[in-house]
């Protein structure tokens, strides 16, 4: 469904300690909205939602809402430390467009 790479399973643990937000699990997702029709959606939850899928990868609790689930599949959360550019970033194959302010996906 939606994988983790060891880099962004490594930063998410990371964070969660940092943030004292063991228990939590990562939200991805879209949400509409954007110059491309949406916007993609993570952060961190305490729980899920009742519809939520629910998946682990690499020790790190995963939920989806079931809107963003066909269009989620088969993507990659990765984690990009660089000079220029530094965060999350979903490799997604179902994307047919998407926006030059890296945010906005169709």
């Amino acid at each position: 469904m939606v994988a983790l790479t060891e880099k962004a399973a490594d930063k998410v643990k990371l964070l969660l300690e940092k943030e004292n937000k063991k228990d939590y699990g990562l939200r991805v997702g879209v949400t509409p909205g954007g110059c491309s029709s949406y916007m993609y959606e993570i952060n961190f939850e305490k729980e899920p939602k009742q519809e939520d899928l629910v998946i682990e990868d690499k020790g790190v609790k995963i939920f989806i809402n079931p809107e963003s689930i066909a269009f989620m599949k088969g993507s990659t959360v990765d984690y990009l430390d660089s000079l220029t550019n530094a965060g999350f970033k979903i490799n997604n194959p179902n994307v047919k467009t998407s926006c030059g302010c890296g945010h906005s996906v169709g």
